[in-house]
């Protein structure tokens, strides 16, 4: 028995040398425009999945389907999220297309589970261009991301412009202001 831990032991170290002695060497390309292996990607994305899976899974989801949170969550989206994860009938920005992992273009699919886009949006995920928006703005807020996530993948480019322009959103009433207004 001794013997098979002493075997086990070593192997695992020769592992672990092994593998610093390949990132030590700069042999892994980082490189965004270099995909990733698709052993690499198979472990990157098991490892996100599970990672937001195991952290969002006990919490408390509120109502929804409030057409003010959504609204509200609209103009949110429009501000901070439409450049990666575009709106409906709009193209690939240049943004959208130069990251790696490409974002997903969330006005064709929704987010399963509430839960975890709340916590993606509210954590963000590491080396995806995904930031942490927990940080600037509180869990109400974020709720009403979610909310509106929901309902976008249903709206035409018409319907989301609308709910944008009546969301009332600080940057909309600026731009107003300014005399820029939304595009139609």
């Amino acid at each position: 028995m001794q013997r098979t831990l002493s075997i086990v032991a070593i192997t695992l170290l020769a592992v672990v040398l092994l593998g610093a002695l390949v990132v030590a060497s700069g042999a892994i390309s980082v490189a965004a425009d270099e995909p990733h292996s698709s052993l690499v990607f198979g472990i990157l994305d098991t490892a996100r999945a599970r990672s937001i899976e195991a952290r969002a899974d006990d919490m408390q989801i509120p109502a929804l389907d409030d057409a003010a949170m959504v609204r509200r969550g609209a103009g949110n989206y429009d501000s901070m999220c439409v450049k990666c994860h575009l709106a409906p009938g709009m193209d690939q920005t240049e943004l959208s297309a130069g990251l790696s992992p490409t974002p997903p273009n969330l006005a064709k699919h929704a987010h399963a589970d509430p839960g975890e886009a709340f916590w993606v949006i509210k954590h963000g995920i590491k080396a995806t261009g995904m930031p942490d928006w927990g940080k600037q703005m509180g869990d109400p807020y974020i709720w009403e991301l979610v909310a509106f996530l929901r309902k976008l993948p249903s709206l035409s480019p018409e319907q989301y412009q609308a709910e944008v322009a009546a969301s009332g959103h600080p940057s909309l009433r600026k731009a107003a202001d300014l005399g820029t207004g939304l595009a139609a």
